[in-house]
Parts: structure tokens; C-alpha cells; sequence
């Protein structure tokens, strides 16, 4: 690898936090991206502290990627894009985090993944991953749909599908319900042989840890079982539900982000399969564009 030569310039860093993973992006103005970072879950909503020590992880990987030293997290405007911040409560508690940057700029990942996904200009967005939810930005008008949490909907998410493997499983070992291959999937995954095994297993876990069993529904519908194609066909068609919701908007451009946007694309509504466009740039470089914005506007409203 070549090592990074980094000049006294402007140096910013695009913070994507959802509710499986942190991923941090340094970027020079000059020099364009000098370093990336990965941690954990980093939505409020499912733990303040843990939010923060995720950002603080990927941010200290970015800066050791880039060849800076920690000190320089002094001198970062940071555009953060967090799940959880569209809730007031949340939004306001991050706000109140003495942070270490030269200065936070704090959005939703909704919308930092819309900048991204279309490089500032107008569009909308799906996010698909541990939770599901849907953005649009057109003319300086900004709509959001769904996106109420694990309890409350997120449905065709990966979190969602994994309770829906849960919930299947438990009803089909306890012969309650249609029989389902997932069952002897998720007994095998948790070591157990029973139905009380697997409930014990996931009482009380985060929708991280539903969405880690999606793959396991998307593998199973592969292979025809009913129950997971049921579930996968439902989860599909409240996206394309989503995505239809989102078009009443006129947005010129619609993409998917997240673990489940290419796994889930052969089941939506065709009409929607066939005009959704790939990202132009992750959401960390849209939580960068979003900063830069945010200090040009500064700047002007200073003059």
C-alpha cells in the first residue's frame, strides 16, 4: 500500500451509524480519502454509551489508517449520520456529547445516505439492513416513511425477518404452526433441541442480533421453503410499498442501501426492481459531503 501523504489542509470525517456497524471515512480536501475505520452498533436508541465508544472505535481505525496521529481528532469536522436521531430525545443527547472533533455536524443516516447515494443532488432512498426505512430529498423538501424501530414495524429489514425465523421456528417445534426447515436451522445455530433453547437464547437481544439470522431466511426461501418464502415475500413487498410511497415525490433517482438492498431486489415489484439505482457513494461520504455543506454555510452566514 502507498503511504499516505497528508498536507495541512482541510480534513473532515463521515460517520454512518446504524444498529450493526459504525463505519468512519477521513477525508482531505485536497487529498481525498486518507483512511477508513469499522466499529459496532451505533444507534442511540439501543444504548447511548455504545453509540459513542462505536464512534469513538472507528474514528481512533480511520485516524491510525490515515497515518494521523489521535491528536488529530482535534481538527476533524465531523459529519455524523446516526440511526435513532430522528427521535428528539436522542438527537438532543448526542448534541450534548462533549465530543472531541473541531466541530459535529449531526443528522439521520436517512439522510446522510441520500446525499451519498446521489452526491448532494436530489433523490430518494431505502435503507435495508438491520432496520428498514425510506428518505426523499427533492427541490429542498425532505420526506421520510417508516423507520419506527425493531418493536414498532422496521419490515423488511434484517431485523425484522430474523424475529419472523424465530417466531416461525417456535410455532412449527411446538407443532403449532406450518414446518419449517428454519427450525432445525436456528436449533442448530443456537446448539439446542428445543423451542424454550432458542427463546432463551435471543430473550432480551437487540435487533443487531435478529438481523444476524436473516441469512438464514433469504437461504431457506432459496431452497422453497414455504414459510421463508412467505416471509420474504411479505418483507419485499412492504419495501416496494415504500419505494412506490416514495416516487409520489418525483425524486429523479432511487436507490437501496444496507445488507439486505441486493438480496431482496429479485422479490420486489418489478416496476420498482427496475428503476432502482445503485448509490453513487456510501453514506460515510454523504456524512462528509453533509459537513462540508454544513461549514460552507457557516462560512457564508459569517461574511
Amino acid at each position: 500500500m502507498m503511504a499516505k501523504q497528508v498536507e495541512q489542509d482541510q480534513l473532515y470525517i463521515g460517520i454512518d451509524g446504524g444498529g450493526t456497524k459504525c463505519r468512519a471515512t477521513i477525508y482531505s480536501i485536497k487529498n481525498g480519502v486518507l483512511g477508513t475505520g469499522l466499529g459496532g452498533p451505533a444507534n442511540p436508541l439501543h444504548g447511548f454509551e455504545r453509540t459513542i465508544e462505536s464512534i469513538m472505535v472507528s474514528t481512533q481505525l480511520a485516524l491510525q489508517d490515515a497515518g494521523l496521529r489521535i491528536e488529530a481528532v482535534h481538527n476533524l469536522y465531523a459529519g455524523l449520520g446516526l440511526a435513532g436521531v430522528n427521535l428528539p430525545a436522542l438527537h438532543e443527547k448526542i448534541m450534548r456529547w462533549d465530543h472531541p472533533f473541531k466541530q459535529m455536524f449531526l443528522t439521520t443516516d436517512l439522510h446522510t445516505a441520500c446525499i451519498g447515494a446521489h452526491e448532494g443532488g436530489d433523490g430518494a432512498v431505502i435503507i435495508t439492513g438491520t432496520g428498514s426505512c425510506g428518505f426523499a430529498m427533492v427541490d429542498g423538501v425532505s420526506v421520510n416513511y417508516g423507520g419506527h424501530g425493531f418493536a414498532q414495524g422496521d419490515m423488511g429489514s434484517g431485523a425484522w425477518m430474523g424475529l419472523e425465523a424465530v417466531k416461525a421456528a417456535l410455532l412449527s417445534i411446538d407443532k403449532l404452526g406450518p414446518t419449517t426447515t428454519l427450525s432445525d436451522t436456528l436449533k442448530q445455530h443456537f446448539n439446542t433441541t428445543t423451542a424454550m433453547g432458542i427463546a432463551e437464547q435471543m430473550a432480551g437481544k437487540p435487533s443487531s442480533s435478529y438481523a444476524q439470522l436473516a441469512r438464514f431466511v433469504l437461504a431457506a426461501a432459496e431452497e422453497k421453503d414455504e414459510v421463508a418464502l412467505n416471509i420474504v415475500r411479505d418483507g419485499a413487498d412492504y419495501i416496494s410499498k415504500l419505494a412506490h410511497r416514495l416516487m409520489e415525490n418525483n425524486p429523479p433517482r432511487l436507490s437501496m442501501i444496507g445488507g439486505l438492498s441486493e438480496p431482496l431486489r429479485k422479490w420486489l415489484d418489478p416496476e420498482i426492481a427496475k428503476i432502482v439505482e445503485s448509490p453513487k457513494q456510501p453514506p460515510e461520504m454523504g456524512a462528509i459531503f453533509f459537513a462540508i455543506q454544513s461549514v460552507e454555510q457557516q462560512s457564508e452566514k459569517a461574511v
